[in-house]
């Protein structure tokens, strides 16, 4: 089993706020042989405002002492992830999520925007203290 990511407990609280249904914990790739893990999947009940919509989350914290390196690191997983994700199970969409600090720093400046935009990067922002999320981005 992979190490937690330290806002794994964080982010789940925030998404049950939301109403969504932790359905994986972690949610379970198969590339090969080999087994990779996300650490979350999670559904909205068919009455909720995202009718059965299914996700899986990718939780990144970037409290490294080097936030590029965890950037890169954070981008491989989410790219071999989603293309893992497609094959699997197309109607689960990813998402990374970063607290809103990593946010600001990293995806909320002119590159980090363009990034986003180009690799069509779908992210959840949080507030880690009040364990909410603040933003979706598609």
């Amino acid at each position: 089993m992979p190490r937690r990511d330290f806002f794994h407990d964080t982010v789940k609280h925030a998404l049950s706020k939301e109403g969504w249904v932790i359905t994986h914990d972690p949610y379970l790739l198969r590339f090969g042989g080999r087994k990779l893990y996300v650490d979350l999947g999670a559904e909205r009940p068919i009455a909720a405002e995202k009718e059965g919509r299914k996700i899986a989350v990718e939780i990144k914290s970037f409290v490294g002492a080097a936030e590029i390196t965890d950037l890169e690191r954070a981008l491989g997983q989410y790219l071999l992830y989603s293309f893992l994700l497609e094959r699997e199970e197309a109607d689960r969409t990813l998402f990374l999520a970063v607290d809103a600090e990593a946010y600001a720093s990293l995806f909320n400046e002119a590159d980090g925007r363009d990034l986003v935009t180009s690799r069509q990067i779908r992210l959840i922002v949080f507030d880690p203290e009040q364990e909410v999320i603040l933003q979706w981005i598609q």
